[in-house]
């Protein structure tokens, strides 16, 4: 009776957590998959950007989980939409998907979250202005 239980407690949590074909592909929350590429992509970068230091400050950036959730957040969203955007912004999307793979870690060395953070700007900032 009691392994009973456990099952029916934990079942809605197994089917919460199955993959589906409408998941695929999925990597944020909220939002809707027809919503603007552009502007979902931007914005995630924006939101990224308000924890980040100004331009030029990248060797002082504080690598904290609150920072490292939000370039997650803007790689989550960056994988889901970024191949919509225009074809011209393809180079600048990878290298914001690369460089936010290491961004979203906390066990990157900081030399190489520091380096990330600089080629993620260049990437980030290009995507803004393509976006335009």
């Amino acid at each position: 009776m009691r392994r009973l239980a456990t099952i029916a407690l934990l079942l809605p949590i197994l089917v919460g957590c199955q993959h589906t074909a409408a998941s695929a592909g999925k990597y944020s929350t909220g939002g809707d998959p027809t919503d603007d590429p552009c502007a979902r992509v931007v914005s995630a970068i924006g939101y990224a950007g308000l924890m980040l230091k100004p331009k030029g400050q990248e060797d002082t950036q504080n690598f904290e989980d609150a920072v490292l959730g939000r370039l997650a957040e803007a790689r989550g969203i960056t994988l889901q939409f970024g191949e919509r955007l225009p074809q011209s912004l393809a180079a600048a999307v990878r290298t914001v998907e690369s460089t936010t793979a290491g961004l979203s870690r906390a066990d990157v060395p900081r030399e190489r979250q520091v380096k990330l953070l600089k080629e993620y700007r260049v990437a980030a900032d290009e995507i803004t202005a393509g976006c335009k």
